[in-house]
């Protein structure tokens, strides 16, 4: 059933359970006493923990139950271990639909609830609330008596740490649970799982199109086994706890082979480990359906075609930079080129290209595989990235010679990559006689197509976008809202904005000359028109393809936002003189 998104005082008062002025008194009651509304208004005696339970579950849009009215199945409490009940503070009560109803004393504790008991019942698990002094008595009549917190956790680590991560059998809950988790993943299009420990509960996150969402609670002495699991999984030493490790599994998920790259980081709580989960079944997308249209996407199939020189892709860690450069890889993969690749990792296997590994251990970095490329005579080169002065140079040398080569640099927009070049110690005559084209990009959430509401632009959308305010007078916008499909998120999808600055001679020779960056990229805005990043930004707002918000929260670069601020100032101040002369 739906939510109510009210406070809970409001839900208390419409059910009579108490008077705006017991609320009142409950508000500055909970202040500095670490307690909740419910518990302040509880304490006072002016409701009982019944009716804060219903208004919760109100509030949450779950059933309510009453325990006092009957003793849970004893078939269902056999099937949940004492530990588990106790950890997360839940207790079966009936089976519905194919699903086991637990009861739980606080809306927050229900993904916990749900995720712990799921593995163990291996069945769906849904949560009603109930009354807390009412809940824990039924838990302490059935299990035993509770533990504190610290007491619990030692002693359900004592009772199952060992035979979670010794049993890794297929049907050890361990096992159930990290399948369950990854399947969850693919199902909701997460790029990344984050395994985080806290202090009394291990966090579960997925990356959704860019954005980190909390997606699972569990109890903390569940971290050890998890973990012990994954890095049997990765190839990793399960011993080794001081040392960052890297790995990578082969896993079937959701009836797909998927590829993922693990990598373990020691923490304050314990480990944490990330997850980066590589669809090989999602396919090569095309230039296109990344998002590079019009004029840019032009040019960009001209420099495609060039003989030779160096082509960067910029743009901060998980922008889709080296998405970008497969799909410009794919329109260049024909029988009469031939195409060699160093990546660190090599991401997706595609077939006609020579994709080489680097392997830093035995001394196989970019630069060395850079070198015996140059041996195999290849028409196009990729190189996953410009770390340091040798590689540049090797590619430089490349360019040079014959060859089309591709990178990535980790800058903010197009025309620093030329300073970030001269940074690590390229001379810039070389740069400017070798690069030929850089594209910047950044992603962004697309709105889901089954949501998204229409309205009316308006003057503030094009003060905040930095542009005349007449660019989108009368213009109909689409702006996010919310449904099942997309996850109540109001975006599903992702892609690129692009911002594409093509060398030529007069910005070889200022180049050359070593002008400033700001210079530079006046140029290329006022001469050759390039298109900024928020330009591509609006021109996907005014197609309906996102919304302002979105496109503001990944576009505004220092630049653009000093520029913005300045005018702002300036307005204010005009503002505050007209007044004055009033």
């Amino acid at each position: 059933m739906p939510g109510d998104p009210r406070p809970l005082g409001e839900i208390l008062i419409e059910s009579s359970a108490i008077t705006q002025s017991q609320l009142t008194e409950g508000l500055a009651y909970q202040r500095g006493r670490n307690l909740k509304i419910g518990e302040a208004l509880v304490a006072l005696s002016h409701t009982d923990e019944h009716a804060v339970a219903r208004a919760l579950a109100k509030q949450a849009g779950l059933p309510y139950v009453d325990l006092r009215k009957g003793a849970p199945p004893k078939q269902l409490i056999e099937r949940v271990p004492s530990a588990i009940a106790k950890d997360a503070m839940a207790i079966p009560v009936a089976e519905r639909d194919g699903a086991v109803i637990v009861a739980i004393d606080d809306p927050a504790r229900a993904p916990l609830a749900t995720d712990s008991l799921r593995f163990v019942l291996n069945q769906e698990v849904r949560c009603a609330m109930a009354a807390k002094s009412v809940l824990r008595r039924a838990i302490e009549a059935n299990y035993g008596a509770l533990e504190t917190p610290r007491e619990a956790t030692a002693a359900a680590t004592q009772r199952h740490g060992a035979t979670l991560a010794g049993d890794q059998g297929e049907d050890a809950p361990i096992v159930r649970l990290v399948q369950h988790i990854i399947e969850d993943a693919i199902n909701v299009r997460a790029s990344d799982i984050h395994i985080e420990p806290f202090g009394n509960r291990l966090r579960i996150r997925f990356r959704i199109d860019g954005v980190l969402k909390e997606t699972a609670s569990h109890p903390a002495h569940l971290h050890g086994p998890l973990l012990a699991r994954l890095k049997v999984m990765a190839s990793m030493d399960i011993a080794e706890k001081r040392k960052p490790q890297d790995g990578r599994i082969g896993a079937k998920a959701a009836g797909r082979d998927i590829d993922i790259r693990a990598s373990v980081l020691p923490g304050s709580h314990g480990e944490t480990m990330v997850l980066r989960l590589l669809d090989r079944e999602k396919g090569l997308l095309s230039l296109h359906e990344l998002g590079l249209e019009g004029k840019d996407a032009e040019a960009f199939q001209r420099i495609l075609k060039l003989p030779n020189g160096i082509v960067l892709v910029t743009g901060p860690t998980g922008s889709g930079k080296t998405t970008t450069l497969y799909a410009a890889l794919r329109e260049l993969n024909r029988p009469d080129v031939k195409i060699i690749t160093a990546e660190d990792p090599v991401e997706y296997h595609i077939s006609g290209i020579n994709q080489c590994q680097v392997k830093s251990k035995v001394g196989l970095d970019f630069a060395r595989i850079l070198r015996a490329m140059l041996r195999q005579a290849p028409n196009v080169i990729l190189v996953g990235e410009i770390r340091d002065k040798e590689t540049a140079e090797i590619a430089i040398q490349a360019a040079l010679t014959g060859h089309l080569v591709f990178s990535t640099l980790h800058t903010n927009d197009a025309v620093s990559a030329l300073t970030r070049l001269t940074d690590i110690g390229v001379k810039p005559f070389l740069v400017a006689a070798s690069v030929r084209a850089i594209l910047a990009q950044r992603l962004i959430r697309i709105l889901c197509k089954d949501c998204r509401e229409a309205c009316e632009a308006q003057d503030t959308d094009a003060r905040m976008l930095g542009i005349p305010v007449h660019a989108l007078a009368g213009k109909t916008m689409q702006r996010a809202r919310g449904c099942v499909k997309c996850n109540f998120q109001g975006y599903r999808g992702r892609r690129a904005l692009y911002e594409l600055c093509e060398i030529d001679e007069e910005m070889r020779e200022m180049i050359f000359r070593n002008e400033p960056v700001t210079a530079i990229r006046d140029y290329a805005k006022n001469s050759m028109g390039m298109t900024t990043i928020l330009g591509d930004g609006v021109r996907k707002i005014i197609a309906g393809e996102t919304s302002v918000q979105e496109v503001l929260r990944v576009s505004s670069s220092i630049v653009e936002v000093e520029e913005k601020l300045d005018a702002e100032i300036g307005e204010l101040i005009q503002t505050a003189d007209e007044e004055e002369a009033k």
